[in-house]
């Protein structure tokens, strides 16, 4: 079983920058594929970036060049580096890890965009 926290949410101005953070328990952190996902309000989830276990990365083209999607396997962690954030990037942040059959998910975390 994996457990997934997500972290560092907020409230932001047009143009700055946030970095959330996934903190995930249990074992074989370094084996799972993760991602970070959002959902805007009245949205369906969308995929944002993914990262596999060996550091390859996929970003989402509305936030290709401002997002960076990144793994710390000693800290059991998955970062997402956000800037230059723009009102459409307000959503609920997920975070996803996946290993063939098994898939789990944080709780979300809120990033709000406004000025």
């Amino acid at each position: 079983q994996v457990q997934l926290v997500e972290s560092g949410g907020g409230l932001v101005q047009p143009g700055g920058s946030l970095r959330l953070s996934c903190a995930a328990s249990g074992s074989s952190f370094s084996l799972y594929a993760m991602g970070w996902y959002r959902q805007g309000p009245g949205k369906q989830r969308e995929l944002v970036a993914t990262i596999t276990s060996g550091g390859s990365t996929n970003y989402a083209d509305s936030v290709k060049g401002r997002f960076t999607i990144s793994r710390d396997n000693a800290k059991n962690t998955v970062y997402l580096q956000m800037n230059s954030l723009k009102p459409e990037d307000t959503a609920v942040y997920y975070c996803k890890g996946y290993l063939l059959t098994r898939v789990y998910w944080g709780q979300g975390t809120q990033v709000t965009v406004s000025s």
